[in-house]
């Protein structure tokens, strides 16, 4: 393995760790009963804004997909054929940011896999209240895959705006 797999692929353990790492210390320190419904303490940090909140979800975001965990077994089958072609244009002098980006994608993808694995379902944290609206709990995977998602789009388009100026100037 070169180098530069050997520091995304610790960087992609470092993640998942933290991933993993935090669900276990919020669950062991937020559950209160698992059954026969789910109870939970909350760790209060900003009041009306942020806190600490253990839920599971066996859904995707906002919990669409509710309990048809074999649909999230072939999203992510399908999703590490796609790192697999993606993790090949990694550059970490050249294209950082696209390394980053896929990084993050990978690491994200394989936390929630992880939960889905272990528990058929995800353990989230994070809770948030927008101007009143109770926000989806998350954790640091689905993070790792929002920032990727935002960072590889950016990356897609800055290089198509700088590609396409650098194309029209070559027809000067």
């Amino acid at each position: 393995m070169n180098k530069k797999y050997s520091i995304i692929s610790a960087a992609i353990v470092i993640l998942i760790a933290l991933d993993q790492i935090t669900k276990h210390l919020f669950q062991n320190a937020l559950l209160i009963t698992r059954t026969p419904f789910l109870q939970s303490k909350e760790i209060k940090v900003i009041d009306n804004f942020f806190q600490f909140r253990l839920s599971y979800n066996d859904g995707g975001a906002w919990g669409i997909l509710s309990g048809n965990m074999i649909i999230f077994y072939i999203i992510t089958i399908f999703a590490f054929g796609l790192f697999y072609l993606l993790i090949k244009d990694t550059d970490l002098k050249h294209k950082k940011f696209y390394t980053i980006a896929v990084t993050l994608l990978i690491a994200g993808a394989i936390g929630n896999f992880i939960d889905r694995l272990l528990f058929q379902e995800v353990i989230d944290f994070i809770d948030f209240i927008i101007f009143g609206y109770d926000f989806p709990i998350f954790n640091f995977a689905d993070i790792f895959l929002v920032v990727g998602v935002i960072m590889f789009g950016a990356d897609v388009l800055l290089e198509d705006i700088l590609n396409g100026k650098h194309k029209s100037n070559k027809g000067s």
